[in-house]
């Protein structure tokens, strides 16, 4: 399954290469507009946000400004620390290593390093079951690179999903921290040191609130003919799936599965612009909405109108 728009083969190359060279084609072909990280210092021991402000007002507005010819207003254990944490977070930028930064920084702040990391990054969302990860299982897994949208099914090619996950350095969700990657970890039995950006968290920071397709409406987003479709739901059309082998059932959860994937990098793209625009540089680092892919499966509303009969839902669902 292809979505409408592919990135440039010199920027797949570069996921597998050297940092600095992928940074310089991201750079080149604009699919990246902001080094955001590199103006940030709150990851760094004894900076918190007034301290970061300060130096920012100061003059130091990016690592590299950092020389003794700055006047910056830290003592001197303080501006030690500030040279280590530079050094170290510029240590790990070029060996491109985010998870060091998803550690170093507060979960609402972990939008920061994401234009930098951006070409090794995937989208993830899960179906389940049940929320009970010792006891429901895995249905689906949607995976979205940005370039391609791959889905992964229990009883078909589920498995395949480990090698796949493996091959990014960074995961976004949301509500992934408390929910998809535990559940991951325990129905697959592995472990994901990837690093994140929960968008639950980033989002909450902003002042939205609820589940995901609630802040999609709070944006503006319609959802079409998958608006009838959630959580609970998606937990029908498996059971239907299973009971019936209604194929039509599968494809309205994978619809619905695809499009909570995809939506995430919009929803990233987004809340990254608005706390831009928090900082100094409102000017100069707001990144560009992506186009969305295709999800060329669609909900089938007869099967989606059988169910909420069945099973007697509201009339205002």
């Amino acid at each position: 399954m292809a979505p409408s728009i592919q990135l440039m083969p010199q920027l797949l190359d570069a996921r597998e290469g050297s940092f600095p060279e992928a940074v310089l084609i991201l750079a080149k072909t604009g699919y990246i507009d902001s080094i955001m990280l590199q103006n940030t210092f709150i990851h760094i021991q004894s900076i918190g946000a007034i301290t970061e402000q300060r130096l920012w007002e100061s003059g130091l507005r990016d690592w590299d400004a950092f020389t003794d010819a700055i006047s910056i207003p830290l003592s001197g254990k303080r501006k030690y620390l500030l040279q280590k944490g530079i050094d170290e977070s510029r240590q790990h930028l070029y060996q491109n290593k985010p998870v060091y930064f998803s550690k170093c920084l507060h979960a609402n702040q972990s939008w920061r390093f994401f234009p930098e990391f951006r070409n090794s990054t995937v989208y993830l969302d899960i179906e389940t079951t049940g929320l009970d990860r010792h006891y429901h299982s895995i249905t689906t897994i949607t995976l979205y690179g940005g370039h391609e949208i791959k889905t992964y099914v229990y009883g078909q090619n589920l498995e395949d999903f480990i090698d796949e996950i493996y091959k990014y350095k960074m995961i976004v969700t949301y509500n992934g921290k408390s929910f998809d990657i535990p559940f991951i970890e325990s129905y697959f039995n592995i472990k994901l040191n990837h690093a994140q950006i929960d968008l639950r968290y980033v989002l909450y920071s902003l002042g939205y609130r609820g589940g995901l397709k609630g802040i999609e409406r709070q944006l503006g987003t319609d959802r079409g003919n998958l608006r009838d479709v959630d959580g609970f739901f998606a937990v029908l059309l498996w059971q239907e799936y299973q009971r019936t082998g209604n194929q039509k059932a599968l494809d309205t959860l994978l619809a619905y599965n695809i499009q909570d994937t995809v939506t995430l990098e919009n929803l990233l793209v987004t809340a990254y612009n608005m706390k831009i625009g928090q900082t100094p540089f409102y000017n100069t680092h707001n990144i560009e909405i992506p186009i969305p892919p295709v999800n060329l499966l669609r909900a089938d509303l007869e099967t989606v109108d059988r169910i909420k009969n069945r099973f007697i839902y509201p009339e205002n669902y």
